[in-house]
């Protein structure tokens, strides 16, 4: 039998190429993990100064409690798959990526979850709904969200007042205007505002864009000149009228 020396000497030079390109992707081409350790460690947090619930020292906290924060750790030690698994099972964390860089840093980008409403019912459970409408469990760093007490359900808060809490959180100026939302026996609400010694009884919670709106031409063709503090209470609660009720003097 005849060797194809020629052919032979192509394969083997393919074989030789095949291989060093391999080694160049995988050794030459990514940083060198056994002779460095994790020199810093970067944490972003979106959204943070928006009612945000975490922190980067409570995601170092985090870390730290499980033995999986990189910092000093040999890079090749360091797992950011086992880092984000770590910051998902925290409730307030909507998404984490962790990635290790050439020069031996760490980086942590999170987005967290948005609570719009902090619940207070009168039975004492305390909590939080998010912009989804999820419970969320409480915290220290709650921050100046809209307040809603009374008693109601987790169910009430999640399908009625959510929804409530996000057309208020739209508006820039409800936003601003509004302190807390009062759920009433028969589920109705009433809306405590910061400016003016008054309650507003928004009735039952639907339609509320168009109710506050009623409510805004009112503070702006009428309690401006009448003054803040003329009516103990004003009711948007049907269509076309407001109907207030005079402090007594």
């Amino acid at each position: 039998m005849t060797v194809n020396w020629k052919k032979t000497i192509v394969i083997l030079l393919d074989i030789a190429i095949a291989v060093y390109l391999l080694l160049a992707i995988t050794v030459f081409n990514r940083p060198e993990d056994k002779a460095t350790v994790c020199t810093e460690v970067n944490i972003h947090i979106a959204d943070e100064q928006t009612h945000g619930l975490l922190t980067p020292a409570e995601v170092k906290r985090l870390l730290e409690k499980e033995r999986k924060y990189p910092l000093a750790q040999p890079m090749q030690f360091v797992s950011t798959r086992q880092m984000e698994e770590v910051l998902q099972k925290n409730p307030y964390v909507d998404a984490v990526e962790c990635y290790k860089t050439q020069n031996g840093h760490v980086s942590i980008n999170l987005t967290q979850r948005q609570p719009v409403l902090h619940v207070l019912t009168n039975s004492g459970e305390q909590y939080y709904v998010d912009e989804r409408g999820d419970i969320l469990p409480h915290s220290r760093l709650g921050g100046n969200l809209l307040v809603a007490t009374g008693n109601f359900s987790r169910n009430y808060a999640q399908k009625r007042l959510a929804p409530v809490a996000m057309q208020i959180q739209a508006d820039i100026f409800w936003q601003h205007q509004t302190e807390q939302l009062n759920v009433l026996s028969d589920g109705s609400l009433e809306l405590v505002p910061r400016v003016g010694d008054h309650i507003v009884y928004l009735g039952a919670p639907s339609e509320v864009p168009k109710k506050l709106e009623r409510l805004r031409k009112f503070y702006k063709y009428g309690l401006s000149h009448t003054g803040w503090d003329r009516y103990e209470r004003i009711s948007v609660e049907f269509d076309n009228q407001i109907i207030c009720k005079k402090r007594n003097s």
